[in-house]
Parts: C-alpha cells; sequence; structure tokens
C-alpha cells in the first residue's frame, strides 16, 4: 500500500515541512506559524468550520487545553500580584545566602517545588533578580546559579498535570480516546526528573557550568558612577548661534553633551552640525568632577559657568541597572534608532547581551529580540517608570511595588482547593470535575476576591502560547482527521517490526525510548507545546497499532517535550537566563545535553515501570 491515500495527506506532509522550518529559521514569531497552518487547513479544505463536523477547526479553540493554560497563567499573577511569590524569594534570599553551595541546593528545591503547581516563567522571573542581587553582593558567579535555576524551573514541571502547558496540551488530546490523566497520575515520574536533575546539578553539572560575565559588571558600579547635569543657555550667552564643535564644550574631558533640548523637543541634528541658541537646554553626562569642573572651571579650559552663560544647571544621579525584554515585550523587533529610546524613555542604553556576546559598540541599529539583555542608565525616577512597563523585566533588584498581601490568603485557598479537587476527585464523596472547569472556578475565585484586576489577569495571559496551542491543535487534528497520522504510525510500526534480530516484546521498549528522544531533540528546536500537539496524535495510533496501551507513549511525549536543556531557545525560562547570566549558546549544551542523556535513560526505564504496556 502507498503511504498517500489521498492529496490530503501529501498536502499535509508538505505543510508540516514548512511549519517546522518556519519554527526553526523563526521566519515569523512561532504563534503566527501555528494559526497560518490552521488557516492553510481551513482554506484548503482539510478542516472544515461546520458547526458539529468532526473535522470543524473551530473546536480547537474550546479546547480544554489553552483554556486550562490561560487559568493558570491568571492564578500565577494572582500568587505574585499578592506577594506570596516574592515573599518565598525574600526567604530564600535570608537563608541561602551563606555559601554558594547552600544556595545552589536551596535555590533548586524551592524552585523546583514552586514549578510543579505555578507556571515556571513568573517564578524565574521573581528569582532572577535575586539570585543577581546575592551574586553581587556576595561575589559569587552569577553564571553558575542561573541554569540550575532555570533546569529546576524545568524539572518542576514535569511534576503535575498542571505543572506546564506542554503537559495539559497532551493530555488534553489524549483524554479525548483514553482514561483521562489525573492532576498526580504523573508525579512518580516527576519526582524522579527532580531527583535526577538535584543530584546531577549539585555534582556533575557544577563543575561544568561556566563563569560568564554579566553586562552590569561591565562597569564598576563605585568608579565608573556618573550624572546627568541639565543646563540652560542664557540669552547673552557667548554660546548662542555658535555650532558646537566651535564652542568649549567640543573640549570637555570626562563629560559629554548627550543631547540638546529646544523648546521641549529633542534636536535631531549630529552634534557636529548643531547651532546653540538661547534657551536651549543642554543635557551633560559625566563624573561629579567633570560636571562641576563645567560649572566651576576647575580642571578644564572652559570659561565657567557666568562666561558661558548657563544657568540653573540641575544634576541627578545616573542609575545602573540591567533589564531583559520578555517575550510580550513591544520593543521586540525594532532598533533603539526606531524608538527613539533615549527622548521616549529618558535613559541610556549603554551595552547590549545578546547570545553570549557583550555588544557595547554600535547597536543601535540591532533589532531587538526576546532574551536581549539591556544594561540600562538613567535618572532613578526615569529607571522606576521604564521597568513598570511590561516591556522590560528588571534584573537589578526585586521588583518594589505594593503587593496585595491581604488578598494571599484567598489566593492560597485557590491554589489548595486546585490541588486538593483534582487529586481527589471521584473520592471521599468530592466530584471529579474536569481540570479545565477546576481551573475556571479558581480563576474566577481570585478575580471575585480582587486578589488580581480583570485588566491585570488579561495581561498576565500569554496569548501568544494560548494561541500557537490552538494552531498546533487544529494541525493535530487535520492530521488525524487525514488519516496521516494513521498511516505514518503504520509506517514506523513497520519499521519496527522489521528488525527481525530484536525480541517481539522488547520492541514496544524501543518505540517508547524513541518517542521521547524524538519528543527531546525537537523541543530543543521547536516549541515544546507544538511538539506535544503534533507527536500526541501519533503517539496514540502507533499504541493501537502494536496493540498495546498508548498511555506510556503518551507520557513520553510529555516528559521528552518538556525536558529542554540543551539550548536556550527550547524552553522560555532558558532563554530569560541565557542573557541574563551572560551565556553563550554552548554553555547549555555542555551542561544540558548530558543531562538530556540520563533523563531519556531514567524516562525510558521507569515509563514502563509505572505505566506497563
Amino acid at each position: 500500500m502507498d503511504f498517500f491515500e489521498n492529496w490530503q495527506q501529501v498536502y499535509l506532509t508538505v505543510l508540516m515541512v514548512v511549519v517546522f522550518l518556519a519554527f526553526v529559521k523563526e521566519w515569523l514569531p512561532a504563534e503566527l506559524v501555528a494559526i497560518g497552518g490552521l488557516l492553510a487547513c481551513v482554506f484548503s479544505g482539510v478542516l472544515s468550520v461546520t458547526p458539529g463536523a468532526e473535522n470543524n477547526a473551530l473546536a480547537v479553540f474550546a479546547h480544554p487545553a489553552p483554556i486550562t493554560v490561560a487559568c493558570m497563567f491568571i492564578l500565577s499573577a494572582a500568587l505574585d500580584r499578592t506577594g506570596v511569590i516574592e515573599s518565598l524569594g525574600g526567604w530564600f534570599e535570608n537563608v541561602a545566602a551563606s555559601s554558594p553551595l547552600r544556595m545552589l541546593v536551596v535555590m533548586m528545591v524551592l524552585v523546583g517545588c514552586l514549578s510543579g503547581f505555578v507556571n515556571n516563567t513568573p517564578v524565574v522571573v521573581v528569582f532572577m533578580p535575586i539570585v543577581l542581587g546575592i551574586c553581587r553582593r556576595k561575589n559569587y558567579m552569577a553564571s553558575r546559579f542561573l541554569i540550575p535555576l532555570s533546569y529546576a524551573a524545568v524539572a518542576g514541571g514535569t511534576v503535575t498535570i498542571i505543572g506546564t502547558s506542554t503537559n495539559l496540551v497532551a493530555a488534553g488530546i489524549a483524554n479525548k480516546v483514553m482514561e483521562p490523566f489525573t492532576m498526580f497520575e504523573i508525579t512518580p515520574l516527576g519526582v524522579a526528573f527532580v531527583v535526577v536533575t538535584f543530584l546531577y546539578m549539585v555534582t556533575i553539572g557544577r563543575k561544568l557550568l561556566p563563569d560568564r560575565t554579566t553586562l552590569a559588571a561591565l562597569i564598576d558600579n563605585e568608579t565608573s558612577r556618573e550624572f546627568i547635569t541639565h543646563a540652560f543657555v542664557k540669552d547673552e550667552s557667548p554660546l548662542a548661534g555658535k555650532f558646537f564643535p566651535d564652542t568649549e564644550l567640543a573640549g570637555v574631558r570626562k563629560a559629554r553633551v548627550i543631547e540638546v533640548r529646544r523648546n521641549g523637543h529633542r534636536l535631531r541634528e549630529p552634534l557636529s552640525k548643531l547651532c546653540f541658541e538661547a534657551g536651549d537646554e543642554i543635557v551633560f553626562k559625566g563624573s561629579i568632577e567633570a560636571l562641576m569642573g563645567i560649572r566651576e572651571n576647575s580642571d578644564v579650559d572652559v570659561r565657567g559657568e557666568e562666561a558661558l552663560g548657563l544657568e540653573d544647571i540641575r544634576t541627578e544621579s545616573a542609575v545602573l541597572m540591567e533589564g531583559i525584554l520578555g517575550p510580550e515585550s513591544s520593543l521586540i523587533g525594532k532598533n533603539l534608532k526606531e524608538l527613539n529610546f533615549r527622548q521616549r524613555f529618558g535613559v541610556l542604553i549603554l551595552a547590549v547581551h545578546r547570545k553570549g556576546q557583550n555588544l557595547r559598540e554600535r547597536f543601535e541599529d540591532e533589532r531587538l529580540v526576546f532574551g536581549d539583555t539591556l544594561l540600562v542608565q538613567g535618572p532613578a525616577e526615569k529607571m522606576r517608570q521604564l521597568f513598570q512597563q511590561k516591556d522590560f523585566i528588571n534584573l537589578s533588584e526585586p521588583k518594589h511595588r505594593v503587593n496585595r498581601v491581604q488578598k494571599a490568603p484567598y489566593v492560597l485557598i485557590a491554589l489548595a482547593a486546585f490541588i486538593l479537587l483534582g487529586a481527589l476527585g471521584g473520592n471521599f464523596g468530592i466530584p471529579n470535575l474536569p481540570t479545565v472547569l477546576i481551573a475556571l472556578a479558581c480563576a474566577f475565585g481570585v478575580l471575585v476576591t480582587r486578589c488580581l484586576d480583570p485588566s491585570e489577569a488579561f495581561q498576565a495571559i500569554e496569548w501568544k502560547v494560548v494561541f500557537m496551542i490552538c494552531g498546533m491543535l487544529g494541525l493535530g487534528m487535520a492530521m488525524s482527521q487525514s488519516g496521516l497520522a494513521e498511516n505514518t504510525a503504520k509506517a514506523v510500526v513497520g519499521m519496527v517490526d522489521g528488525l527481525s534480530f530484536v525480541d517481539a516484546g522488547l520492541k514496544p521498549f524501543i518505540m517508547l525510548a524513541a518517542f521521547y528522544l524524538l519528543s527531546n531533540v525537537l523541543t530543543e528546536m521547536i516549541s515544546n507545546n507544538a511538539v506535544a500537539a503534533l507527536l500526541t496524535p501519533l503517539a496514540i495510533f502507533v499504541g493501537i497499532q502494536m496493540g498495546v496501551d498508548a498511555r506510556p507513549f503518551v507520557v513520553a511525549v510529555m516528559f521528552g517535550a518538556s525536558a529542554s536543556f540543551s539550548t536556550p531557545i527550547g524552553y522560555q525560562t532558558n532563554t530569560f537566563v541565557y542573557g541574563a547570566g551572560g551565556y553563550k549558546f554552548g554553555d547549555f549544551f555542555k551542561v544540558g545535553f548530558p543531562l538530556n542523556i540520563i533523563l531519556w535513560l531514567v524516562a525510558s526505564m521507569l515509563i514502563p515501570v509505572i505505566w506497563p504496556f
């Protein structure tokens, strides 16, 4: 029998190749690729939009997985907004900073436990500035802690079905054809993953961690402290009517003119062509000694404040801080010149860290991407305003805001209810409710009790993730409805059956190890949710074709797609610490590849024991 039975299967095969390349090459944002693939299936007729039809593409938007994921984002944001996660971070700082090893151990245990029940991205976002702050004060290398921080969050997400969106996607697809996965069904294997990751990182992995310099360390805060001064040109000033190169200001050392404003607007002419006028505001930047020299004529050949006609000088300290671009930042895809960054935010960008390199020159034309770490300098008030926006995540210090601490009991009750209803449903008279219904009820609860405002809840949901899941679920539906998944499963099983030298009883075990390995390799290159959506239907059909329970294969996809340790692009938390820690791409492979191999062996041995074929 030919592999392709109809034109739809040929079309989908080509489409899958295009989608995969688009993910790897990053031609478009991942969510656009996924939704584009869904639309391609609809417009080609592979899927329809007819209500009630089995191939109704709109059904993916009512799928439990994206709805549950959105609710978990809301619940995680409520824990953050009420100060619960920050309190745990503060406790960590008080008890863990006495030695590097103690700090590593406590951090991994705490983050691993949290990530089993809370979206791991906010956990990492809260802990990063705390870890960086401790490292600065204790003179520790931050690069020895940020990779373990991300790995603990990734491993912790495998402890429960709600720990990561990957589990929810795979379980949501599988629940249609088999007994639904319960909240803690995967916990034994997840705990094994956490323990193995912990032991590896405090022994072998710790020795492989690199010593990297973060952006803030490029400039010593004490020796290079600079200030910003504003001065105005008087009507009778000799500067008026002169071009900058012809004035004494061009020869001032240890201070420089960074901006000239006229009638409240920044002049865009280069300094070499700028002619001063009365009333112009000149902004200087430099050491306090140099700026005082402009006023007092102490160490530079300038005639002084009176002769220059400068008045109303005001000086403010220029604070040096680090910030990282989050996945929802509106700055992504734009360069600093397009953004008019200095004028828009009132701060200076001194350097950019990207892909293991610290760029200190000629970075103004570089288009910003998720994970870029920026070294920012400016007045304290401007910094506060900058980091209040969603575009930046502050790495220099924990977020200082007024948390709704009095609401913390409500969100803790909601989280406890979620866990208990999910774990005990169907027992002790507790109704067996679907996970998505419990998630919706808990999200509603934290909104009604004002732990989170509706606008904050809307912003907390990572819509890119939600829409990407929907798009990939549509592609998975197309594979199943067209018969492509079944044909692929038959071909794969046929290949394994062709291994005549392998005992028939061992073939399911080989197939399971192959599924985990394939999921793991793909998730290092494309989204973990995309891998789960594409491979779960295939895993189910393979189990059917082999005449064994498909559940172990689905679990292999779940864990293989979640365990991203070898690249900084396979999992979002890896991308966050990539820039913040000053890492190179190869650092993740050096530390994470052995861990990937170990966990592959662990999963291949334990999955058949916990879920027999």
